[in-house]
């Protein structure tokens, strides 16, 4: 490919997820300089993504990335972005905002697949993550698409937009339903996306409440979505770890840090990093009180919704005014299905991601980018489905031990 024909895929540090936004601040205002790593990883690991992907390819996406700057109009909308929380973006981060840019990478092909790494200050290595995603695997799709002729191309689309569509007809039948899209990390590609968003919040503008893709919600009007993520929980562990007790404590000390710095206007708190029945363990009566509700991210969400709810009434706290917001791998039917089991009981809505930005017909890769070190220690998440754990063997098995993990639950990550 000529330089002349190069069209990066990412051309605005604001196509990301806004919780990197959210926790951005967080970490600008309390742990700018904790050392940490972030790692690639191929979940879909019979795919050989370095088969399929060249080196010279993906080093020329990440090197266009490192080169962009937040410009005034983007910054001037985050600065808008207040409207919907009145403690959201501080003029000091916004301006760090204003002189940041992504840092170094280190990359290897070796064995078939790709090894990515991250390392720095936690306040500029915070924002690769959706950002490498995005690129890898739409590489990957331009990749499988090359290999298509004219017409084949024309029944991918077809068959994307088709099964868009379907899934349309079926959430208008219940006019209730609420979801936004958190399609970025892993969706078909940047241009398919915004095609998906746009029409979904044309077609549902009462259902499509908004998207997690800060540059899309600038561009089509809509409501930024997105609270924090388990790399939270993850690098506190690193920041307060000097005993078995610190790592338990740095659990809660993320959901206190995070009330102080936007109360109760991004307060859904994510449950399942050292599984969801720690948390519920942790979470105090006055927090549970306080926040909006819970974002489940592994395991059966129906189950989880039953130990929401008897979590919740246990407290003397009436489930019907708190939310779930359910995220894991979801398809439209599983939407159906969930809203159904807890219309009347609890408020949901849903955080609809691969599935919803990258359903064309063609496979769809599992693949994560996640913090594996802070100030040199390892970290871990365990989550409610064993098969989504991050970390070293031997650290897995530590935090079991520290946060009484008992989950045996493992499933093959679909997304």
């Amino acid at each position: 490919m000529s330089q002349t024909a190069f069209r990066p895929i990412i051309t605005s540090l604001l196509d990301t997820d806004f919780y990197k936004l959210t926790m951005g601040q967080v970490v600008y205002h309390r742990y700018p300089d904790v050392p940490v790593k972030y790692a690639f990883t191929n979940r879909t690991k019979h795919i050989r993504l370095a088969d399929i992907i060249s080196e010279k390819d993906l080093r020329r996406e990440l090197n266009h990335a490192m080169t962009l700057r937040f410009n005034k109009t983007e910054l001037h909308y985050l600065r808008g972005t207040n409207e919907y929380s009145d403690r959201m973006f501080r003029e000091d981060y916004l301006d760090f905002l204003g002189r940041f840019s992504l840092p170094p990478y280190e990359l290897r092909f070796a064995d078939g697949q790709i090894q990515l790494e991250f390392s720095g200050r936690w306040s500029e290595a915070i924002y690769w993550e959706t950002i490498a995603l995005a690129i890898v695997n739409e590489l990957c799709y331009r990749w499988n698409l090359s290999l298509k002729t004219r017409f084949e191309l024309d029944l991918v689309f077809a068959e994307g937009r088709k099964r868009l569509a379907e899934k349309i007809v079926k959430l208008r039948r219940h006019p209730e339903i609420t979801f936004c899209d958190f399609g970025t990390r892993r969706r078909f590609s940047r241009d398919w996306h915004d095609y998906v968003v746009g029409v979904t919040a044309e077609e549902m503008p009462g259902q499509m409440l908004g998207t997690s893709n800060a540059y899309l919600a600038m561009k089509h009007g809509l409501l930024p979505m997105g609270t924090s993520a388990h790399e939270m929980y993850m690098v506190m562990s690193g920041v307060t770890g000097e005993s078995d007790e610190t790592i338990r404590a740095s659990h809660n000390k993320v959901l206190r840090d995070w009330w102080d710095e936007y109360g109760f206007g991004l307060s859904v708190a994510l449950t399942d990093t050292y599984g969801t029945d720690f948390f519920f363990r942790d979470m105090t009566a006055e927090q549970a009180e306080n926040w909006k509700g819970l974002r489940q991210d592994s395991g059966d969400p129906f189950v989880f919704g039953e130990k929401a709810i008897a979590f919740y009434e246990k407290l003397g706290i009436d489930p019907k005014t708190k939310i779930i917001v359910f995220s894991d791998g979801l398809d439209v039917d599983t939407i159906i299905e969930l809203h159904k089991k807890f219309r009347g009981r609890i408020k949901t809505t849903f955080g609809w991601g691969t599935n919803l930005t990258n359903d064309l017909g063609l496979k769809a890769l599992s693949l994560v980018v996640k913090t594996v070190e802070a100030n040199g220690r390892g970290l871990v998440k365990l989550s409610d489905n064993i098969a989504k754990a991050i970390g070293r063997p031997e650290d897995i098995e530590k935090f079991k031990r520290i946060f009484g993990y008992d989950v045996t639950t493992f499933e093959e990550c679909k997304y």
